[in-house]
């Protein structure tokens, strides 16, 4: 306001620095309050009309320069009151905001602990089945078996033909021990201990292979260190979604499951040869490729899918070796 005041004085009366004037007063009610704004004004009005007397301003009556004082006082004054109220719009917009802020940064926290919950009730519904298939459906097929051994043997005792169809029976219903021992353990691997990962998925490769029919390998140069126990149970389901996903979209010939160190990182790949994504799969991703990527922030990890440049579809998932 001073600087203005002199620059308006040395100009002379002739030439008006009023508008000028609004720069100091802009800034005091906005930073300041809407009273220091009206303090403001008043003195700019007092510093403009003393530079004007003593430029040498003169006026024929008494009542002109009551008037300009007048005037450029109520024009100051709208201003600081047009200053204030969007000084305290923006300050209700911005309360607005960080209230609106805080509640959706509650709600993503309760979406988290949810998914989180859903994630650990889905694991444990999986260990309770795989114990169940395990303890009740391998016992059935055993018991089964043993009542063909002792059919087998009471047939052939009596020389019959139908003693060769007992030993198929009991053939039939040891795969059956076989194929649910490797279904209950896929199922129920969760809760893993880390050194165990790299066994794991060497079952998965070998069970995907007996059971679905398809070629599917694990590879692994050397065998990475993963000190958190959640991130090996993790990286297993990742994998595990990845190739049921493979097998029933991309109808591969072939599924390459890798686990490497990279520097502070364990990298797991899934690899196919299949049909690949379809069109536009980003903007429709499924509930498990959501799942698989969930799974990934869980444990600090980055996820992505996407095309294989050879054909097929390339699942990359990289986790610290450590929870720091």
């Amino acid at each position: 306001m001073g600087l203005v005041g002199v620059i308006d004085w040395r100009t002379g009366f002739e030439i008006s620095f009023s508008v000028f004037y609004l720069l100091g007063i802009a800034f005091a009610t906005w930073f300041v309050g809407k009273f220091y704004g009206f303090t403001m004004a008043a003195l700019s009005v007092i510093v403009w009309q003393a530079g004007d007397f003593a430029a040498g301003a003169r006026y024929s009556s008494v009542f002109v320069p009551i008037w300009n004082v007048l005037i450029l006082a109520g024009f100051y004054s709208i201003a600081v009151l047009l200053v204030s109220n969007l000084r305290a719009s923006q300050k209700q917009l911005e309360e607005k905001v960080r209230l609106r802020t805080e509640s959706l940064t509650r709600e993503i926290a309760e979406r988290e602990r949810l998914e989180k919950e859903v994630i650990e009730i889905s694991e444990r519904e999986q260990r309770r089945i795989g114990h169940d298939l395990h303890d009740g459906l391998c016992q059935h097929w055993a018991a089964t078996a043993m009542a063909g051994q002792v059919l087998n043997e009471k047939l052939a005792a009596r020389s019959m033909p139908e003693a060769a169809d007992a030993v198929e029976i009991v053939k039939l219903a040891q795969n059956g021990i076989s194929l649910t021992r490797d279904l209950a353990h896929g199922i129920s691997a969760a809760g893993m201990e880390p050194e165990g990962l790299v066994t794991a998925l060497h079952d998965l490769a070998g069970n995907s292979s007996k059971m679905f029919k398809v070629r599917c390998v694990f590879e692994c140069e050397e065998t990475p260190t993963i000190e958190d126990t959640a991130a090996a149970t993790h990286l297993y389901r990742i994998a595990q979604e990845a190739v049921h996903n493979a097998i029933r979209h991309g109808k591969p010939g072939q599924i390459v499951i890798g686990l490497a160190s990279r520097k502070d990182r364990v990298e797991l790949t899934i690899e196919d040869d299949g049909a690949g994504l379809p069109e536009e799969w980003q903007k429709h991703r499924g509930l498990g490729t959501r799942i698989m990527a969930h799974r990934a922030t869980m444990i600090g990890g980055e996820f992505s899918i996407e095309p294989n440049p050879t054909g097929g579809t390339f699942v990359k998932c990289s986790v610290p070796r450590s929870k720091s």
